[in-house]
């Protein structure tokens, strides 16, 4: 995947789950929008992580520097079979030049999808609470109609043993 469709593929994926989600339990909407957030920043946080993972990889690279590569000195006429040893030693220090580069380069693109993630956990936080709101009033609202419902059975058993006397009396 390249760097736009994996940035695609987080808003993708959370909006196929949220309106999945949404389909699936459309009563629990402020669940599911939270949930949808919560999965677009650990999909943004996961592929900020893939990429300071795979950080040599070409495709975070804006087209920047090309890598370096070190002059060979063993070819060197007279000196050259002393500085054999050298040629590795050397390899390996613009080797590892190369690789700060791609770090370098992978960078802003980890930054961006991390900063997406940040984003995403500051719009969860209020939406937490929004969701815990309206789960306690709904709780509230189903507690007081079952209070109600008691009551009434309550009630009829009451006028049931009430009838049941008056049946008795009466034979």
């Amino acid at each position: 995947m390249s760097r736009d469709d994996l940035r695609i593929f987080t808003w993708v994926a959370a909006t196929v789950f949220a309106l999945v989600a949404g389909v699936w339990r459309p009563r629990r909407l402020h669940w599911t929008a939270l949930g949808s957030v919560l999965l677009f920043a650990a999909l943004n946080a996961g592929a900020g992580i893939y990429v300071l993972n795979h950080f040599r990889d070409s495709r975070w690279s804006a087209g920047g520097e090309p890598p370096l590569s070190a002059p060979s000195l063993s070819g060197t006429p007279i000196v050259g079979q002393f500085l054999g040893p050298l040629d590795s030693a050397m390899n390996g220090v613009v080797g590892g030049v190369n690789e700060f580069l791609a770090f370098k380069q992978a960078l802003p693109v980890a930054l961006d999808f991390l900063a997406a993630s940040g984003w995403a956990l500051l719009v969860a936080f209020p939406l937490a609470i929004l969701a815990a709101g309206i789960s306690y009033a709904v709780a509230r609202r189903r507690t007081a109609e079952f209070e109600k419902y008691r009551a009434t059975v309550d009630l009829l058993k009451d006028e049931l043993e009430q009838v049941k006397r008056q049946i008795s009396s009466a034979a």
